[in-house]
């Protein structure tokens, strides 16, 4: 049975960035950040990608790739949080420089709370590509229980759960500079558009606003081979979560 995910609902900017600008050499890192881009997914946290990472790993021949999402999370909601069984979590990894997919690894949920089990699926070519998506059914598959380390180090390893969520920012000034990003709940909802502003304070200034503040990651790690499929060194790597 072929299960379809539709267009995807929150595609982070680093799906811009891996895809479009910069493509990642293996031996180098890139990030990007997309916190509550849109009110849609900051009323639907589950779909809210934060930010994808990808990394050299344990050893010179190995990658890691994170996503991380469902920011913020307080140590109070930490026991209960768990990712949405009916969204499909995705890594896009492209290989020959097109901009398109070449290999996906696909991460789905069943369960809820600490009782919750993932299933990875990929790296493997994808059954279809671009804003439709389809769960492959042909290629390696690994399935565990979250907050477990899963896998092994000689090939594919995986973890997905409640991770502390770093994120230093003058986040009150830049809801000044651009007061329609401002959240429609908590206490930086309650921030005055007034007075307004056009730049950030004095260096120094910016705190960990997310101190103590959870998100839900996943995280991979595996051999380059399995990526690269042994040619180019290159690729291009994005996220999305589709329903």
């Amino acid at each position: 049975m072929r299960n379809l995910f539709s267009r995807p609902r929150a595609l982070a900017t680093v799906a811009v960035v891996a895809a479009l600008s910069a493509t990642l050499a293996i031996t180098r890192s890139s990030s990007a950040s997309d916190h509550q881009d849109t009110p849609e997914v900051e009323l639907s946290p589950r779909m809210d990608m934060n930010d994808v990472y990808a990394f050299p790993g344990a050893s010179a021949d190995r990658i890691v790739l994170v996503m991380t999402t469902s920011s913020p999370i307080t140590p109070a909601q930490s026991a209960s949080a768990s990712f949405d069984p009916n969204l499909l979590y995705q890594f896009k990894i492209d290989n020959t420089g097109d901009g398109v997919e070449d290999k996906v690894i696909q991460v789905t949920f069943s369960g809820t709370g600490t009782s919750q089990q993932m299933t990875v699926r990929g790296p493997v070519a994808p059954t279809t590509t671009g804003t439709m998506n389809t769960v492959v059914s042909t290629g390696p598959s690994l399935t565990g229980a979250v907050n477990t380390n899963l896998g092994n180090a000689a090939s594919l390893q995986a973890f997905a759960g409640i991770r502390d969520d770093p994120f230093f920012l003058d986040l009150e000034q830049f809801f000044r500079i651009v007061p329609d990003r401002k959240p429609v709940t908590g206490a930086l909802s309650k921030l005055p558009d007034q007075p307004t502003a056009s730049a950030f304070r004095p260096a120094g200034q910016a705190v960990d606003y997310l101190r103590g503040i959870n998100a839900l990651g996943i995280v991979l790690e595996m051999p380059t081979a399995m990526l690269t499929d042994g040619g180019t060194k290159k690729i291009g790597v994005w996220g999305t979560i589709s329903r």
